[in-house]
């Protein structure tokens, strides 16, 4: 019996291992473009990254979990066995928020906001003040409290968590504030549940992430617009706190219902202006910093970044306003973080440093703690750089040059809608599918752009667009084909 058969066979099957393996090795990786730097964390400290924050000497101030804050020397070497530790303070409660003012440094402890300083400059603070304490707490587990930066009005924004998932025991608890810089309480949003992280956009309006539970459906970013209700009524009970000053108590959202059917009911409600579909993009949304380098991190300029505690990843976020209110697409970014994914904090060298934890939580990062800085290496990624809605489909925008022939061609891309059930119980799965059709695609003259026209577009669905067809002028695939575009509001046509 001949055995050539045979032999043609194992011939092509040995063909076909070796084209793999060498696609593999061409195929473009995250690594590529963006490396880790890994900072090692001395054995007897208990990291757990809380915040963020630069002091004036050029340090890294790092708050824990555990109440205390230390000083990084040398945060921006290429050899991180080189920076050292120091403690600069102790004692404090779970710190979920630094901002630096004026010499002093702001702390947002799970009980009040603290300005602290080293006055006697021996490199550990001597000075612990009370700047406000306008909220409660009872000791549950969940009550955490994260603060931003300092915004235009010299204002900390803090996010309060529920006491636990579903109520709000202690007074402001499921809502923001705005303190003032001589200390006093203004409340600003109600129904939030649980907090991951808060920071501003280019613009300077303020975001938090919210993660998956009751009233959420899946983890998201909301913007904070003073006035506003964003989702959970579990705290709704404090409007008569607030004398008045942001007006009536809303009424609650109907348990069952879908976001957008209630945020036309409810005039004060604030949709999400982003949804991160639930173990598609992470678990538990957290830290949130944006791209003002202009350019030395990459061609990310003027978009946001969050992490994700779970998933041990950080996120893109590219956002734009549409009747008003914040919208956008998320998409992958990087992954391999040694712990969770907790506070962001970019430098003014484009660098981005990321503190994580997984204590309590579970990440893929298998660190019980870390700090990670994310260097650009030069080299750019093909991405989608921008996804835009539009009144009849989407404009992607993208990082390079594409292939026109496959980025013209409808069959590069998969289109798909859901939303979530916007309930009492916990979180939701992805209902009400839909798929609609890329009709056409229009690549613009500079290769930069492609139009898409779509039928079938769903107002308050999120539009997840796969697109492994598509090529650049080069032939490099995408680096992420995933994008998930919040289509809340769909534009009116021109």
């Amino acid at each position: 019996m001949s055995t050539f058969p045979l032999s043609t066979r194992a011939l092509a099957l040995l063909g076909a291992l070796l084209a793999t393996v060498t696609a593999s090795a061409q195929a473009p990786k995250e690594e590529d473009y963006y490396k880790i730097v890994r900072f090692p964390v001395p054995e007897y400290i208990s990291l757990e990254a809380g915040g963020l924050e630069w002091m004036p000497d050029g340090k890294l101030a790092i708050s824990t979990r555990r109440g205390d804050i230390f000083l990084l020397d040398e945060p921006l070497t290429n050899t991180p066995e080189q920076a050292s530790f120091a403690k600069y303070a102790g004692g404090l409660h779970e710190v979920l928020g630094l901002s630096m003012k004026d010499g002093w440094l702001y702390a947002t402890q799970r009980c009040e906001v603290t300005k602290i300083k080293d006055e006697n400059k021996d490199g550990r603070a001597d000075i612990f003040h009370t700047v406000s304490d306008g909220w409660e707490i009872n000791g549950d587990y969940h009550e955490y409290a994260f603060g931003s930066k300092f915004d235009k009005e010299g204002n900390l924004w803090v996010v309060l968590c529920l006491t636990g998932s579903f109520d709000s025991k202690n007074k402001y608890r499921g809502w923001c504030l705005r303190i003032t810089p001589d200390g006093k309480v203004i409340p600003t949003c109600s129904g939030v549940r649980s907090p991951g992280g808060i920071g501003m956009n280019a613009a300077g309006d303020m975001f938090y992430t919210d993660n998956q539970g009751p009233w959420n459906g899946a983890c998201s970013l909301k913007h904070l617009k003073p006035g506003k209700f964003v989702g959970h009524p579990g705290g709704n009970g404090w409007y008569e706190a607030t004398d008045g000053a942001i007006g009536p108590r809303p009424e609650d959202p109907k348990s069952g219902s879908r976001m957008m059917v209630e945020a036309k009911r409810i005039p004060q409600l604030e949709p999400p202006a982003v949804y991160f579909p639930y173990n598609k993009m992470g678990q538990s949304a957290a830290g949130i910093a944006t791209d003002v380098s202009g350019g030395k991190f990459g061609p990310f300029q003027n978009q946001l970044f969050v992490g994700d505690q779970t998933h041990s990843t950080v996120m893109r976020v590219c956002l734009e306003k549409v009747k008003d209110h914040y919208q956008g697409a998320c998409f992958p970014f990087r992954s391999g973080m040694g712990s969770g994914s907790l506070s962001l904090l970019f430098n003014n060298d484009g660098s981005l440093f990321v503190g994580g934890t997984n204590r309590g939580w579970g990440s893929r990062g298998t660190q019980p703690h870390s700090l990670d800085r994310i260097v650009w290496t030069g080299k750019t990624p093909f991405e989608i750089l921008e996804m835009h809605a539009k009144h009849d489909g989407f404009e992607l925008t993208f990082t390079e040059k594409v292939d026109a022939a496959t980025a013209g061609d409808p069959k590069s891309y998969k289109l798909s809608t859901y939303t979530y059930i916007y309930q009492a119980a916990y979180g939701s799965p992805e209902v009400d599918q839909t798929t609609p059709e890329i009709t056409k695609v229009e690549v613009s003259a500079d290769g930069l752009k492609a139009r898409l026209f779509v039928n079938g577009l769903q107002e308050g669905h999120v539009h997840e667009l796969q697109s492994a067809g598509v090529t650049s002028a080069t032939g490099q695939p995408l680096l992420h084909n995933m994008a998930y575009y919040t289509l809340n509001y769909i534009p009116a046509a021109p």
